[in-house]
């Protein structure tokens, strides 16, 4: 039998990434939730090479305080719930504390950040789980990452991601998704120096649908209501495309539950029996 080793710090902690970062659309996703439960009402994200040389996520939330900098890389750091009791009212989309640590274990994240009471903001680097760099600079109000070389430290994780080009796209597919979901919020996508998406963040579903699949989508939905019971304690709202806008495909079906994106069978075959006496055979709503 072999030696039973206890496992350093180090690598525990690029054990534990793997749970939370699979590829860089887990990385934006992570990033992007952490800007909108700061309250941001402008979120831009550029990407490099699929995500996994380059990732950049700018907000305009509330900042991190320079005091909780150190504190918000470390394993189950969490400014969401203070103890197990907060777990059965939890209102933020993220509250685990794994986000940050896990994306700094396997990559050189870079963050500048400035809280509305500070004069100057703060700038932390840390690759790999050390800490390289905490100083003073000039910053917004916000938030700034910078994440660089996904992976260099795993080339067994690197080894298992696709291409540039698809892993771009999984991050577009992200981006589009968080748009959906996020109509009051601003969010810019440039991938490769290019302009991707742009939404105004005006409050409206109906204007990010526009953004995000066009005019032809957005000119062919229909706006739909409807509460569970008497006391409203589930509200269902959204747009479903008409017959002619429907796809050979289910990749426009798109369900939010409280903000989160989610896949569901049966909610996916209730939407397409409702809409069977319109369709065409091998047509999706």
């Amino acid at each position: 039998m072999a030696k039973i080793n206890i496992l350093d710090d180090e690598t525990i902690n690029r054990i534990a990434a793997g749970e939370v970062v699979e590829r860089p659309s887990s990385v934006v996703k992570e990033l992007v939730e952490n800007a909108v439960d700061a309250g941001a009402t402008s979120v831009s994200v550029e990407i490099k090479d699929g995500g996994i040389s380059y990732i950049r996520i700018t907000d305009n939330g509330s900042g991190i305080e320079k005091d909780d900098i150190k504190k918000a890389f470390m394993r189950h750091a969490t400014s969401k719930i203070e103890s197990g009791a907060s777990l059965l009212d939890i209102h933020s989309l993220g509250f685990r504390g794994e986000a940050l640590s896990s994306i700094a274990a396997v990559s050189k994240v870079t963050l500048i950040t400035k809280t509305e009471n500070e004069e100057m903001g703060s700038k932390f680097v840390i690759e790999g789980g050390i800490q390289k760099e905490f100083s003073e600079t000039g910053a917004n109000n916000g938030t700034s990452f910078i994440v660089e070389n996904l992976f260099f430290n795993t080339p067994v994780r690197r080894k298992f991601l696709k291409t540039s080009t698809t892993e771009g796209t999984y991050v577009s597919e992200l981006m589009e998704r968080l748009a959906v979901s996020y109509p009051e919020v601003s969010f810019e996508y440039i991938n490769n120096s290019r302009q991707i998406l742009h939404t105004n963040g005006s409050g409206s579903l109906k204007d990010a649908i526009y953004s995000v699949y066009g005019r032809n989508i957005s000119n062919n939905v229909v706006e739909v209501k409807g509460i569970r019971n008497n006391n409203g304690e589930m509200k269902i709202s959204g747009f479903v495309g008409k017959p002619v806008v429907m796809r050979g495909n289910r990749n426009l079906e798109n369900f939010f539950v409280n903000g989160r994106y989610i896949k569901d069978v049966v909610a996916s075959r209730s939407l397409e029996d409702a809409f069977k006496p319109y369709a065409m055979k091998h047509k999706y709503p």
